[in-house]
């Protein structure tokens, strides 16, 4: 009998864990505005609960990011995309500049053999890329073979002091540990609009855990 008490103890234990670690998560878009967020109203609106950024009615220069008001450390972000052409991806531990300008960690999201890397914008570029090189599991085909092309994808992001993770719809792209005692340890995050074609990308139920 004593057995079955510790297991049925254990057991209470686990889901008030699981429980507690679900919690932890909260949505940094409400679905409905912008609120919380900068960027340039005339490359982002909501519709049909998601953040759209579109760039067939404005040409731009150079890329452009709608970026949160608050900054993050150790966290893990999920969050949806849904990318039609180019290029897009998810700034980490970024900065904001002028003109919507956003430099840092980028989780890249592209309709190329870019999909799934680790890139530095505006810094020391790809960091990790999704070749054996870097990780014998992941290669662009691979990669590929776990994006849903035209549809919702989701993206699991973890900064966890030097340790950075990317997985896209459950699939590790990247698993990097930075060295550069220069590199950025907190800042914003930011969704990419990236010069070029006429392109438009959405995002959806994001929502972040802020790790210790």
């Amino acid at each position: 009998m004593q057995w079955l008490v510790s297991f049925l103890s254990l057991a209470v234990c686990l889901v008030t864990l699981s429980a507690s670690a679900a919690e932890k998560f909260v949505p940094i878009f409400n679905g409905t505005s912008l609120d919380g967020w900068e960027g340039d109203p005339d490359l982002w609106r909501v519709e049909g609960g998601a953040i759209v950024g579109a760039t067939e009615k404005k040409q731009i220069t150079s890329n452009s990011f709608l970026a949160t008001k608050k900054s993050y450390k150790n966290f893990i972000l999920k969050i949806k995309f849904k990318l039609r052409n180019h290029n897009s991806g998810v700034q980490f531990r970024s900065k904001l500049h002028e003109n919507y300008v956003v430099k840092g960690y980028q989780a890249d999201i592209a309709d190329n053999k870019f999909m799934g890397i680790l890139y530095e914008e505006g810094g020391r570029g790809i960091l990790a890329d999704v070749t054996p090189a870097f990780t014998a599991k992941a290669t662009p085909e691979e990669v590929a073979k776990h994006v849903k092309v035209g549809d919702w994808n989701e993206y699991v992001i973890t900064a966890d002091k030097a340790h950075i993770t990317q997985a896209i719809n459950g699939f590790t792209t990247v698993d990097y540990t930075e060295t550069s005692d220069k590199a950025a340890t907190e800042g914003v995050i930011a969704l990419q609009l990236h010069v070029g074609p006429p392109m438009q990308v959405e995002f959806k139920d994001i929502e972040i855990a802020e790790l210790p």
